[in-house]
């Protein structure tokens, strides 16, 4: 493995890592504020803003209108499927517990992942569906029933 791929599996798993804890984080904000929907709401607006000040700092370009018109419709969506993540991650986190809560996030991201790679939908580099990686799945979600049962 040369340095640019460690480099990029150690920020992979740093990103997971932190999934839980932005979860824990965003369950503590709406115990405090008595919302899940409230804390998911700043979790993003926070976020945002932190985009925002990376984005002038680098002084990186806006893009035009075509560029932005030419875009896929669906294309649009992904901050509505990462805000229904990060609210049912506030919901769901003190009733499952991290780990039952992570590990079937993570049964559902890999099933879909594979689908997705199979049909090499958006920018996914197209992989057949194999046995391996069915079996890859099932064991995930094996791991979501030892995890939930111990």
């Amino acid at each position: 493995m040369n340095p640019a791929e460690l480099s990029m599996i150690l920020m992979a798993v740093a990103a997971g890592a932190m999934m839980p804890i932005q979860a824990g984080v965003n369950s503590t904000l709406a115990l405090q504020t008595h919302s899940s929907l409230m804390a998911a709401m700043v979790s993003f607006v926070v976020g945002s803003i932190a985009l925002v000040v990376i984005v002038l700092a680098m002084r990186l370009p806006m893009p035009g209108v075509g560029a932005l018109k030419a875009a896929p419709w669906w294309s649009w969506t992904g901050g509505l499927l990462g805000a229904f993540f990060v609210a049912a991650s506030v919901i769901l986190v003190p009733k499952l517990g991290a780990a039952t809560m992570m590990a079937t996030f993570l049964a559902g991201q890999l099933t879909a992942s594979v689908i997705l790679d199979h049909f090499g939908w958006a920018t996914f580099p197209q992989h057949d569906l194999s046995l391996g990686r069915v079996a890859g799945v099932l064991l995930l979600f094996a791991g979501v029933f030892l995890i939930r049962r111990y």
